[in-house]
Parts: structure tokens; sequence; C-alpha cells
């Protein structure tokens, strides 16, 4: 009677819903694999690749499908070396992991990014001991792994991209290095330097972008491989060997860290390494398009890098220069998202561990550079106007007062209290450095000293070639002297030592990169020992 009544009560109840298994779900084609999956809310991959919008042809190659085929010929060969598995087992599942490897070659072939999907294609090909690749493994290690490969291929993208921005500056100083230009504080005309200067000065900022990439490099380059859902297996896997066939340097050693927390800060410094390039970015772009506001700018795009007004004759509009600067703003915005993602989400959710490849934020930071190297191939320099808007101003006064000071010991306070009174002087009355009355000068030399009741008012104790020599732009800048100033010899030696660090981190590039291919080659050669052994 009670067998009677359950089976009454489950046939009246509606059907029961089960969790999907996406291995079991249909997967005849790479777009159904997907959709499978994206219904039941399995990761599916980021944006990034499956639109196509990719940091670089490997980035575009090295999709989520790819690397999981990469980990599991890690892990066969892992799992074979330290006994887990039989070699004969080991082999089996190689040639399984090679189908599948093989089928997506094909026309018609498939390449799914989720594992059980990839799983049931070698099942395929070698029934159910397809499985026992998966031993000691997770989604969760599995996926943090191709999401900390990704980004370091993305990042390094990234760092060649800023190498090419960084080489453009300093060919572009080496060529104005004696080019006087105005340079500001508060938006003000403040003292005359070199464009060189400030180019290096920039070029300067990169250089530590640079650093700060090497640097993060070292706690990026680490494995969460082995470590299944976040505490590890019953099984010894050995999680440096899979670190080594992967190309990093090491395994993350906190199990629940590798998995679950490393994806967030370690995500968050690159990104904001690169935001703050792009804050850097737009001010430089914000200096050059200022000149567009003036009837004789000294700074301009050449006119081919310039598209005229549909309505207005004499427009040149800098559109290279707006597009670069919307790329850097977009950045910007970008990296506040990955802010977001991750801002108060609880331990092991998937918001925080992989925003900036789904919304492509290493492309947008590429296409950033590429804007910006735009803008300086088309820059052009005019230094006869930029010391032209030098003498116009009063920028060199400072040096009256440290001439006062160096020369005749006058107090700095003194000197810079007359070196004002003139700049007032002088506005008031429409007067330029080089058309200033000396007279004048020497009058309210003797105001200022008395002004501050100092014994023996003299005479202005410089003569009156001096007085304009002194006030002139490039005296200014040739008599700085110290390290790191805009001289030209201290120039010069700021821009060898730029040449040599640069040099320096495109060696470490390609050192980085073929560190990469050397695990690859091993990786290759360990898994087809298993495959020739399983054709003998």
């Amino acid at each position: 009677m009670n067998n009677k009544i359950a089976i009454m009560i489950l046939l009246s109840c509606p059907a029961l819903a089960f969790a999907a298994d996406t291995g079991q779900l249909p997967c005849h084609t790479t777009a159904q694999c997907n959709q499978q999956a994206a219904k039941a809310g399995a990761s599916t991959g980021s944006l990034t690749t499956r639109d196509g919008n990719a940091t670089s042809k490997t980035d575009q190659a090295e999709d989520q499908f790819f690397w999981l085929n990469k980990i599991n010929k890690a892990s066969t060969v892992m799992l074979t070396e330290e006994k887990i598995i039989s070699p004969e087992m080991g082999r089996k599942i190689a040639k399984g992991v090679e189908h599948v490897i093989d089928q997506a070659k094909q026309p018609d072939g498939r390449r799914p990014k989720d594992v059980l999907q990839i799983e049931s294609i070698i099942t395929e090909a070698i029934g159910p001991d397809a499985s026992l690749v998966h031993t000691g493994r997770s989604r969760q290690d599995m996926y943090a792994t191709f999401r900390m490969a990704k980004l370091r291929t993305e990042l390094l993208d990234y760092s060649d991209a800023l190498n090419t921005l960084r080489e453009r500056m300093l060919a572009t100083a080496a060529k104005n290095v004696n080019t006087i230009v105005p340079a500001y504080t508060n938006g003000v005309q403040a003292m005359p330097i070199t464009y060189a200067h400030y180019l290096l000065a920039y070029e300067a900022s990169f250089d530590r972008d640079a650093q700060r990439i090497h640097e993060l490099y070292k706690r990026l380059n680490r494995s969460a491989m082995g470590t299944a859902v976040l505490a590890n297996s019953s099984w010894p896997l050995n999680r440096k060997r899979l670190a080594e066939l992967l190309g990093f340097d090491g395994p993350i050693e906190n199990s629940l860290d590798s998995s679950q927390i490393a994806p967030s800060d370690i995500s968050l410094e690159a990104t904001g390494i690169v935001s703050s390039t792009a804050i850097r970015l737009g001010a430089i772009l914000g200096d050059i398009h200022t000149q567009y506001h003036q009837t004789r700018p000294w700074l301009l795009l050449n006119e081919s890098s310039t598209y005229t007004s549909s309505a207005m004759p004499q427009k040149r509009n800098p559109g290279v220069i707006m597009r670069a600067r919307e790329a850097a703003s977009d950045v910007v915005g970008l990296a506040q998202t990955v802010i977001f993602r991750v801002h108060n989400v609880t331990t092991g959710m998937t918001d925080y561990k992989d925003p900036w490849a789904e919304i492509g934020f290493f492309p947008q930071a590429i296409k950033m550079i590429k804007g910006m190297n735009t803008v300086m191939d088309a820059l052009t320099i005019n230094p006869k106007r930029s010391l032209e808007e030098l003498e116009d101003d009063w920028t060199t006064s400072m040096e009256l007062a440290e001439t006062l000071q160096r020369e005749h010991h006058i107090p700095f306070r003194v000197g810079h209290s007359f070196a004002s009174s003139i700049v007032t002087y002088a506005r008031a009355n429409g007067l330029k450095p080089k058309d200033f009355p000396y007279a004048k000068a020497v009058e309210l030399y003797a105001q200022a000293i008395t002004k501050f009741k100092l014994p023996d008012p003299a005479k202005l104790p410089i003569s009156e070639t001096e007085f304009r020599q002194v006030l002139s732009p490039e005296f200014m800048v040739m008599t700085r002297v110290g390290l790191g100033g805009p001289q030209p010899a201290e120039v010069e030696r700021m821009l060898a030592e730029a040449r040599a660090t640069l040099s320096a981190d495109r060696v470490w590039m390609r050192k980085t990169r073929q560190n990469l291919k050397d695990a690859d080659v091993k990786l290759d050669k360990a898994f087809n020992l298993l495959l020739d052994a399983q054709s003998k």
C-alpha cells in the first residue's frame, strides 16, 4: 500500500528538474556547444577572443579551448609521471586529447570552451576513461590557470605596445634637444625648458610603468593548476611540474588564494598600471590639443592628419588627437568597471575573476597606444614660434632674482620683489622683456632696496647687456645646472640613458617570451612521448 501511495505522489508531481551536465548536453557544433553552456550559465570564455577583439594573433589563437587542451596535455603528462595513472592509461588519454585538438582543425570541428564538453569529445574517442584526465582537478583551477595565462599574454602585448610609444617619444626628443618651449604650472607659463626635456619627463614615467609590469609579472606568472576547487584533492598532484609545463614560474602556493583571491588583486594591479598610463597620455594629448586654441600654435599635426570643417573653411580639426584621448578615457573608465566588479563580492564568486577580459580592457589599451603613436608620428614643432611665445611673456623673471643672489649676494626675496615689480609695470604698459626700459629697471631696483631697508641703495649691479641676457629664454635654459635639468648636455645624457633602459626592457621582453616558447616545447615533447609510445 505504501509503495502505491509513493508512486501516486511521484506521478502527481511536476517533472523533476536537474542541474545541467554540460558534458551530456548536445554539442555537435561550436555554436551549439557554447549555446548549451551559456544557457546553463557555465563559462564560455571572454568576449575578447570570442568577438575577435584580441591584443595579438597569439591572444586570438590561444583562446579558452586552446588553453583547456593545453592543460589537458600537461595534466596527462604529470599524472603519468607521478604514476597516478599507468603509462598505458596515460597514452590512451593522450590519444583522446589529441583527438579533440585534431577534430577542431576540421571545417566542421568543435571548439567548445567548457571543461565537460571537451571531456565529452575525449570520451567519444576513448570511452569513459576520459574522465581520468580530470583527476584532482576542477573547473575552478583550470579556468583560473587559463585566465592568468590570458592576462599574461595581454599584459606582455601591452608592454610591447608601450615600448613602441616610448621609442617614438625618444626619437622626437632627439630632434628637439635645443627646441626651447614654455612649461606650465597651475595652467600659467612658468619657465622655459626644451621639448626634449618635456618628452623625457613623460617617457621616464612610462619607464616606471615598464618597471611596474616587470614587478607584476613575478606575481602574475604563477599557476593555480592542481588546487582543484580551492583546497587541493586527495591525489598527490605535482603542482610545480604543472606550472613548469604551462610556462609559469611556479605555483601560487595557497590553494584558496590561487583560484579565488589572486585573480582579484592581480587583475586590479594590471589594469591599474594601464589606467595610470592612460591618465598621463590624456595630459600629453591635452597639452598638444590646447595649442589649437591659439591662432599661432607651436605644436601642430601635419595637415594630412587633420580634417576640414563641413562649414568653416579655416578649420583643420585634429581628429587623431581626439580619438586618442577618447581611447585613453575609455581605458580609465574600463578600469573602473574592473574595480566595481571586484567591489563588495564574496570570496569565490565569478564576478571578479576576469572582467578585464570580458570588457576587452587590454585590446582597448593597445588601441589607445596606437592612437598616441599616430599623434606622435604626425606631430610638428615650430621652434621659432615656441621661442616667440616665451619672449612675449616674463617666464624668465626668476632668473633675474637668482642672478642678483648668485652674482651680487642680494637676498632672493629682495630680488624676487624687484623682478615682480618689473613684471607688474611691464604688463600694465604692454612691455615685453626685449623692450623693457633699462632705466625703469634701475628705478624699480632702488625702490626694492628701500622697501627691504637694505643699507646703501646702490644702482642695479648688472649692466643693460646683462639685463637683456638674463631675461633671454635661451640663456636661462643653457645656464641650468644639476641633475635632470633642461640644459642640452644633461638632456643628451638622459636621452642616452633612456635609450639604454628601453633596450634593456626589450631584452627582458624577448627573454620572457622565449621562456614561454621553451615551456611549450617541453610540454609538446613530453606529450608526444606518450603519443609515440601509443603508436609503437
